[in-house]
């Protein structure tokens, strides 16, 4: 009994040599053997032996040949056609593995601060998104101390946020300067009026966040209430941009807030800028990683960008203004 057809298929396949097809789609090519074994640096005995080979294990002549004839029989034809699809796969064997290799995928985590607001990092994940599609990504709120813990312990893949003390195991580049500003809602007295001084601030009430202080984050922001002896009891508290703003929004004080990040409220009515005006507390933000976190592909080569981006843009361009917008005259320095 024959054994069932798949099976020869897959035995012919298994047994036959690759390199025997190469030689004859090669010998077809070249129009003899003679000239196939300049071609393959072989000798012709070599070259004649292996089409003998082939017509063997395949039980068909491929090739007719003889003193003064060759001619490619019907059998051989076919397999000519078959193997140039053959050879045409296997030669984009290449560009399909180097461009397997090239795809880049793997989730990044990133933990940010709650008035992390750059295009550097916009612009970023946009551009590297494009580029790799296949890479995914999670963004999480922290504050500032847990950013910095999350990339120690390797649970983020990097992190953006406000700095006080520098941990020695961690890399720190400073990627923009914001300004912040003091700020007030509309149901607040303070609300359109022009003109004010520090003087105007003492005594009211206020909201913050919870690294509003001299040992910590906000410390430009700290130092500027002491400075000015702006003890105002702090009615309400949060480590979040959102609900610092929320209470201000409220109305239950003025607060600091970042000044560019503001700007779009101011305009349209929602906060007013209180002093100082001039020379108001920088902060630098800045990217946080860990050098001996393995990274996948995706985070080594989201970082990579991140930091490209941050080297060719002049740190004049990544320090944002801390002077009232001119475009808004209703809220004049």
């Amino acid at each position: 009994m024959q054994p069932p057809r798949a099976d020869l298929s897959e035995k012919f396949v298994g047994e036959l040599d690759w390199n025997l097809l190469r030689t004859f789609v090669i010998i077809v090519q070249e129009g003899g053997i003679t000239a196939a074994a300049h071609r393959l640096l072989l000798r012709q005995p070599t070259v004649s032996q292996a089409l003998q080979r082939l017509e063997g294990r395949l039980g068909a002549r491929l090739i007719e040949r003889g003193r003064g004839v060759f001619r490619v029989t019907a059998a051989g034809r076919e397999l000519y056609r078959e193997c140039v699809g053959i050879y045409g796969s296997i030669a984009r064997l290449a560009d399909v593995a180097t461009a397997a290799s090239q795809t880049i995928t793997g989730n990044v985590h990133i933990s940010l601060a709650s008035h992390v607001i750059t295009p550097l990092l916009d612009d970023t994940i946009a551009a590297f998104h494009a580029a790799h599609p296949g890479a995914t990504y999670r963004i999480k709120i922290e504050t500032s101390a847990d950013v910095a813990r999350s990339v120690q312990e390797g649970t983020a893949s990097l992190g953006i946020c406000l700095v006080n003390k520098r941990l020695p195991q961690l890399d720190y580049q400073m990627i923009y300067r914001e300004f912040f500003g003091f700020f007030c809602g509309p149901a607040h007295p303070l609300f359109g009026r022009k003109g004010l001084r520090l003087d105007d601030l003492r005594g009211l009430a206020a909201v913050s966040f919870d690294t509003d202080y001299v040992g910590d984050a906000l410390r430009p922001v700290a130092l500027l209430r002491r400075q000015y002896e702006l003890g105002q009891p702090v009615v309400g508290q949060s480590p979040h941009l959102e609900e610092v703003r929320r209470m201000v929004l409220c109305g239950l004080g003025i607060g600091p807030l970042p000044i560019h990040v503001m700007e779009r409220d101011v305009r349209d009515g929602l906060l007013w800028r209180l002093p100082p005006y001039r020379d108001p507390p920088a902060i630098d933000i800045y990217l946080v990683t860990n050098p001996k976190r393995g990274r996948n592909r995706a985070e080594a080569g989201f970082i990579a960008a991140l930091r490209r981006r941050i080297a060719d843009t002049p740190v004049a361009q990544r320090t944002y203004s801390g002077t009232v917008d001119p475009r808004n005259p209703t809220n004049p320095a």
